[in-house]
């Protein structure tokens, strides 16, 4: 995390090895980080972008595997590192922009929804892969329901297809795209938008708009999110998705044509 003299934190996903793959460690630095963002009144807007190629490859399926053997207890906290950091990000008292090159897949999907502004590059790849291997998206379900509403949300949650940079925009999940040499001018622009803008009237606006829609996460419902998301990991559908994608073979309930 890098703060300049203007106010703005700009905060690089930085595992560009595994396409920036979130683990538990990623997770709770990411979620200090932004909890340090909150208390402090001299940053002024936040941008989020992944280092290397990519944006975001959702969580890291080594972590995930190794998870699903996790007792009870650990095993939900793993969960709830994902949705506590979701909500963090969604709740966030500044305002926030995603540059997304690249993949951006699973929970970096999620991350896009949960920030105020999107921009992608036109070759930006998205997907919301769980389903692929066997998990559930469930600590990113509500944040994508309100970002593509639920009739996209359905499709792309229960496909796990791929889509590009266009019908991310036409589906709502960014606002703009843009040549990949343009993005981070794009960026730049609106960000010297927000910085026009009243710091307490964007977080009062923004924290109104999250609450008249129902876009904030009580503690229960985070802890049902993590529930079913761990519970599913742990399945033996689960552990077979995982398994079948770290060896680069087909999963069992995945047939061959003919």
């Amino acid at each position: 995390m890098e703060i300049d003299a203007r106010g703005i934190a700009r905060v690089t996903l930085n595992r560009p090895e595994v396409n920036n793959a979130y683990d538990e460690e990623m997770l709770g630095r990411l979620e200090q980080g932004l909890a340090r963002i909150a208390s402090d009144p001299a940053v002024r807007v936040v941008v989020i972008a992944g280092a290397g190629r990519h944006f975001q490859a959702g969580a890291d399926l080594a972590w995930l595997r190794r998870a699903a053997s996790y007792p009870p207890e650990q095993a939900f906290a793993a969960s709830m590192a994902t949705t506590r950091t979701m909500r963090a990000l969604n709740e966030l008292p500044k305002p926030t922009v995603a540059m997304v090159r690249g993949a951006c897949f699973g929970g970096g999907a999620g991350m896009v929804c949960c920030c105020d502004v999107a921009v992608a590059e036109e070759g930006a790849i998205f997907g919301l892969t769980e389903v692929r291997v066997g998990v559930a998206p469930t600590p990113i379900s509500t944040h994508l329901v309100h970002a593509l509403v639920l009739r996209h949300a359905r499709r792309y949650a229960l496909t796990g297809e791929r889509f590009d940079a266009a019908e991310a925009r036409r589906i709502g999940l960014v606002h703009e795209v843009v040549p990949p040499e343009a993005l981070e001018a794009r960026v730049e622009a609106i960000v010297e938008e927000i910085l026009l803008a009243a710091p307490g009237a964007v977080a009062r606006s923004k924290a109104s708009l999250l609450a008249s829609t129902g876009w904030t996460l009580s503690e229960a419902e985070m802890a049902a999110l993590a529930h079913d998301s761990w519970m599913q990991r742990a399945s033996a559908e689960g552990r077979e998705g995982l398994a079948a994608f770290l060896e680069k073979r087909r999963p069992a309930w995945a047939k061959a044509k003919g």
